[in-house]
């Protein structure tokens, strides 16, 4: 339970920061800006894996727990429970931020800027490199664990940052999930609920071609959370 409820406050202030951050982008004139929302993207990522790294791992996102599941780093009964969680946290912090701004149309929701296959391949490519990184830097260095959330913040801030302007920047299917189901915003959400996975599951086979053999093997302890 305490590894469920950890991944829902997680998730619940990735959520809440993150598509905040538009919403008040929206609202304000553009105070915040492009580079502004990247930021609080990578930044509150950064801040929950140190919160509740140690808890549940701090997946925040059903693509890195299925990646996980298909790297053997989480068990199968693990995985439902999580995602759960993840997307319940989200679509909290959804109706908290449409109480806050009930005036905004569509709470920060995930729309492509191109066309729809654009999106979908970017938005897996995306995740792919995200879910790379997750596998590999503790494999890499497990003394320098302590590093790893930095680095995951700084790939998401850099991969919205370029990317955002386009496809949003998901990478995340609780993400773009919550504030389209609480908006009721629906065009294109199968984009940023398949290609994530697509990219988190296509990562672990990169991981296992480039990573050392025990890059992806059974189940971890505690202790031996990838993040």
């Amino acid at each position: 339970m305490r590894k469920l409820t950890a991944e829902m406050l997680g998730t619940y202030a990735l959520v809440f920061a993150g598509t905040g951050a538009i919403i008040v982008n929206d609202v304000s004139g553009g105070a915040v800006s492009p580079i502004g929302i990247a930021l609080t993207f990578g930044l509150i990522v950064l801040a929950m894996i140190y919160a509740v790294g140690e808890v549940s791992g701090a997946h925040l996102n059903p693509a890195v727990t299925i990646g996980f599941f298909a790297a053997k780093r989480i068990s199968g009964y693990q995985v439902t429970g999580y995602i759960i969680s993840q997307c319940a946290g989200a679509i909290l912090a959804s109706c908290t931020l449409q109480i806050l701004f009930p005036m905004h149309g569509s709470l920060g929701a995930t729309l492509p800027a191109g066309t729809p296959i654009q999106s979908f391949l970017l938005e897996t490519i995306l995740t792919f490199l995200l879910m790379f990184v997750i596998l590999s830097v503790p494999c890499h260095s497990r003394e320098n664990r302590h590093l790893a959330p930095l680095v995951v913040g700084a790939v998401i801030t850099l991969e919205a940052l370029f990317a955002g302007p386009v496809s949003g920047a998901s990478m995340n299917p609780a993400r773009s999930l919550a504030p389209a189901v609480v908006s009721l915003h629906f065009e294109s959400l199968w984009i940023y609920l398949t290609a994530p996975v697509l990219g988190a599951s296509a990562s672990v086979l990169a991981c296992r071609c480039v990573q050392e053999s025990d890059c992806c093997r059974p189940v971890m302890s505690k202790k031996e959370t990838c993040i």
